[in-house]
């Protein structure tokens, strides 16, 4: 059973400390960065010794396209969303993305990626070209033809920012947006993406907002259990993995202390929590946390587990990789 906590790296290799960290029962696996990133040999060299602690662990990546890309020298140059989206048969062409996304991905042996993005864009800072409209019923398109390919190459979804961070101006990982809209107006725009692609189970996983929507709930998303039990749960359906974004925002800052954090993000519905940066936070959710509680409490990531990883030069050989070659040269 897996633990609710993923955990940052320093480097392109594990230090003892790390490995030791790894093994604590809390931890479910890593998240990577540009930082942990030289080229594909290295990156699965990394990835096979975090699987040699405990074949279990899971490897996760903020890796979308555009400007959210960590892994770059001899990965695929993969366009933003708003990009891809506006191309001539961009549902194909989203198709062809995704799976060259996904299948870079699991050729060195990366469990899954956080993404799409399926806010609707507005105003935020932090999202822009991130998203492939500003429209619901196009992002709602550009979504299903990316995820249709994610799956293909056989990796599974995460769709974020629930219910939607379009619309708020400030970024949440430097400030604490807040969105006073109606619950009715986000539901009318920002929520329809999630509703669909939940309802034709697209959505695979989810991640909350580190976003208050003041006239909702007085928590941000990703620690409310209006949000995540009461809509997402309940209103939805949804039965898959909540994942929080990093614990290390200043969206989560004013919620408390790192282990009030993660423990409150846990309690309100998440099945796992991001501690990506601050080791000193996950040193102490690690000592506080209590053990017999969370250690199973990440079980619906289990979802995430691969039974077989391609090898880098049969994706190369595979026409939908040099599809997406000629989108991206073209």
């Amino acid at each position: 059973m897996l633990g609710p906590i993923t955990t940052g790296i320093d480097d392109k290799f594990l230090s003892q400390e790390e490995c030791e960290v790894l093994k604590h029962p809390l931890i479910n696996g890593v998240i990577l960065f540009s930082r942990n990133y030289e080229d594909p040999k290295q990156l699965l060299a990394l990835t096979n010794s975090i699987k040699a602690i405990n074949s279990k662990l899971l490897v996760s990546v903020d890796h979308e396209g555009g400007r959210v890309q960590r892994f770059r020298d001899e990965f695929s140059q993969l366009p933003s969303m708003s990009d891809a989206f506006q191309l001539e048969n961009a549902s194909e062409k989203l198709h062809d993305i995704g799976w060259t996304l996904a299948a870079e991905l699991l050729a060195c042996k990366v469990d899954f990626s956080y993404a799409p993005c399926v806010d609707v864009n507005g105003i935020s800072q932090v999202i822009g070209n991130r998203a492939f409209s500003s429209e619901p019923e196009k992002v709602v398109t550009g979504a299903k033809a990316l995820i249709k390919g994610l799956h293909s190459a056989g990796m599974k979804s995460v769709i974020k920012h629930f219910p939607g961070h379009g619309s708020v101006g400030p970024d949440s990982h430097i400030a604490m947006p807040v969105d006073d809209r109606s619950f009715a107006d986000i539901n009318e725009y920002d929520l329809v993406p999630f509703k669909r692609l939940v309802a034709e189970s697209l959505a695979d996983a989810v991640m909350p907002a580190h976003v208050i929507y003041s006239e909702v709930d007085k928590n941000p998303a990703c620690f409310s259990d209006f949000w995540l039990k009461t809509v997402l749960r309940k209103q939805l359906g949804f039965n898959g993995p909540v994942i929080s974004d990093d614990m290390g925002m200043q969206g989560a800052v004013q919620v408390g202390d790192y282990p009030t954090r993660v423990a409150k993000a846990l309690n309100a519905g998440c099945d796992a929590v991001l501690l990506c940066n601050e080791k000193p936070g996950l040193y102490q959710v690690m000592d506080s946390l209590p053990i017999e509680k969370y250690q199973h409490h990440g079980a619906r990531m289990a979802v995430f587990h691969q039974k077989n990883y391609p090898s880098w030069d049969d994706v190369m050989r595979d026409q939908r990789w040099l599809n997406c070659q000629k989108i991206i040269n073209s």
